[in-house]
């Protein structure tokens, strides 16, 4: 179709129109309950979220208390930066460095727990099939974009993670004064003992996964570009499927919720939440 045809609103409808049932990879599927990939076992009444994020994308959701969330690396090179707020009351957010601290450990997985400003769980890493994450570095931003690539301009070619999150936070009345310290799902850092800072950027074996449980009413806003660490001169990023469905609130006898003293205050803070 020619320019224009879309220059009157007649030509412009009719351009939109036959666009319909166009597919791309990086595009939400709707309804979810329509995805080809529904984990096992869940049924597609159950599907809450079916989005596959492009290099340099980002996307946002709320999940309710309960609901699973599993973050796929299609190819091998994804960097999933993620912010987590209390749906209901956003200032309550994720706190890295409570997080870290309470659990003694800051090396995140299987059996770990995302924790808020205010000592509750916001999310519980069920399944963790990717062989490590960063808690320590937070999110590229334009600057460090720019000096790794010449530019990194949230609409340019080289879109930074906490640009991007400013468009996934906005979708929820948020601002660039709620984008807090993220979690980088998917790209390994450690702290070795002479107190370097190291990173292992792979790329890895396409298909792993990591898979959390809401906790509480949650809004989950994801970034996936490359790790401001990331030594490489190209902007490496691959794409990533996220996808959410339905789940039972965790019961009093959850290993994760009992597994030790700390986590087990989280989750009794959380549940007195609810209880009002």
């Amino acid at each position: 179709m020619s320019a224009a045809s879309t220059a009157d609103p007649y030509g412009a409808r009719d351009h939109a129109r036959a666009m319909a049932g166009t597919r791309v990879e990086a595009m939400p599927t709707l309804p979810p309950s329509d995805a080809a990939d529904l984990p096992e076992g869940v049924s597609a009444e159950d599907m809450l979220w079916a989005e596959t994020i492009a290099a340099g994308g980002y996307a946002a959701r709320e999940l309710k208390r309960g609901a699973r969330l599993r973050i796929t690396d299609l190819h091998g090179d994804a960097c999933v930066s993620m912010l987590v707020f209390n749906a209901e009351r956003p200032f309550e957010r994720l706190n890295v460095a409570d997080t870290v601290k309470v659990q003694w450990n800051a090396y995140l997985g299987a059996g770990k727990l995302l924790l808020s400003d205010m000592g509750r769980v916001l999310m519980s890493i069920l399944e963790d099939g990717t062989g490590g994450h960063d808690a320590f570095c937070g999110a590229s931003n334009q600057a460090s974009n720019a000096r790794r690539y010449g530019d990194g301009f949230n609409h340019g070619v080289h879109p930074n993670a906490r640009d991007r999150f400013s468009l996934a936070v906005a979708k929820f009345g948020l601002g660039r004064k709620d984008i807090h310290p993220c979690i980088n799902w998917f790209k390994p850092v450690r702290i070795d003992g002479e107190g370097n800072t190291l990173i292992d950027v792979g790329p890895c074996a396409p298909g792993r996964s990591i898979t959390l449980r809401a906790e509480m009413d949650v809004i989950v806003a994801l970034a996936n570009c490359p790790h401001v660490l990331d030594p490489r001169a190209d902007y490496s990023v691959t794409p990533v499927r996220a996808t959410a469905w339905r789940g039972p609130v965790t019961p009093e006898g959850d290993p994760i919720r009992n597994a030790t003293p700390e986590g087990l205050r989280a989750f009794l803070n959380a549940e007195d939440y609810f209880r009002r």
